[in-house]
């Protein structure tokens, strides 16, 4: 990191400081997927976000329904698990809200989840689309460098993994990874090789740092 990077990063985490310690809230939804599924993975990835960059995490479990009021005091939120999401209407109206104040969605695909999840965006946001993101767009090279794509942690269908995304006014708001599982990876529990437990650290480090720094 040259000279001038260095300075740029440390007034960036200067800044970070100033807001507090960072953390995630998975949030809870019903329907009947599992969203409380794997529950150290995001503690796992405040860990080695706060190891690795120095940024002050709060590296504790919180789960959220979209309806608590506190759900505004956390501006990274989490979404996962196998199977049916839904949302109540106020629960789609609180989520929007919460995305157009400045908030951050990020939901992994745990397999089978897919179809419901891109109904309840449609729900939030109904005149925008899931796109995919394409390889050049600074998340992935925001911290490290995956400029040919985020990689696939565990295989739960056939072909590449799929990045979306869905801006709003500009900004993106909720990113979706599809056929690629990365949060898996945040957690030991499924054996995966430390060469992809580091691939998987990797890629959500990526994630929670453009997040936290982008316009």
């Amino acid at each position: 990191m040259d000279g001038k990077r260095v300075i740029l990063f440390l007034i960036l985490l200067a800044e970070l400081a100033m807001a507090g310690p960072v953390d995630i809230v998975r949030i809870k939804y019903g329907g009947g997927g599992d969203w409380y599924n794997d529950p150290d993975e995001e503690i796992n990835l405040l860990k080695e976000l706060g190891r690795r960059t120095g940024v002050e995490v709060r590296a504790e479990k919180l789960a959220l329904s979209l309806l608590d009021d506190e759900i505004f005091l956390h501006p990274f939120l989490f979404l996962t698990g196998h199977g049916e999401i839904k949302f109540t209407q106020a629960e789609v109206k609180r989520l929007r809200r919460h995305l157009a104040a400045g908030g951050f969605l990020y939901a992994d695909d745990d397999y089978g989840m897919d179809a419901s999840f891109r109904r309840e965006m449609k729900k939030v946001f109904p005149d925008q689309e899931l796109v995919e993101l394409p390889c050049d767009h600074p998340l992935f090279t925001v911290y490290y460098d995956f400029s040919k794509g985020f990689p696939k942690i565990h295989e739960h269908e056939p072909g590449r993994p799929v990045v979306y995304g869905i801006f709003f006014q500009g900004r993106l708001v909720v990113l979706y990874t599809y056929n690629t599982n990365i949060s898996d990876g945040w957690t030991p529990i499924h054996g995966d090789s430390e060469e992809v437990r580091e691939q998987a650290f990797r890629a959500g480090i990526n994630i929670i740092w453009y997040a936290l720094t982008r316009p």
